[in-house]
């Protein structure tokens, strides 16, 4: 993770989900544990943030891109770019 000076930096978003589908965050960088900040969609505290670091309810960011399918294509809000799976092997 780069950090400069105590400001996160913006990490690459992936792909913008399907209106009504889940977003993949999974990456630590989506959790503050340091601080609630107000979410930029409801103003109620929320240790979350986007890929590009602002304070968003991951269930908001969801129901925005549900309401806001044309917009939502402008990557404000998206999944992380491989989101970690629990693969576990198979064996024969």
């Amino acid at each position: 993770m780069i950090r400069t000076g105590d400001k996160k930096e913006p990490f690459e978003p992936g792909l913008v989900p399907a209106p009504g589908a889940l977003i993949e965050w999974r990456d630590s960088q989506h959790f503050d544990r340091w601080q609630d900040r107000p979410c930029v969609l409801c103003d109620k505290p929320t240790p979350m943030r986007s890929h590009a670091g602002g304070p968003v309810h991951k269930a908001c960011a969801e129901n925005w891109i549900a309401a806001n399918p044309v917009e939502a294509r402008l990557d404000r809000f998206a999944s992380d770019t491989q989101p970690k799976t629990s693969q576990r092997a198979t064996h024969d």
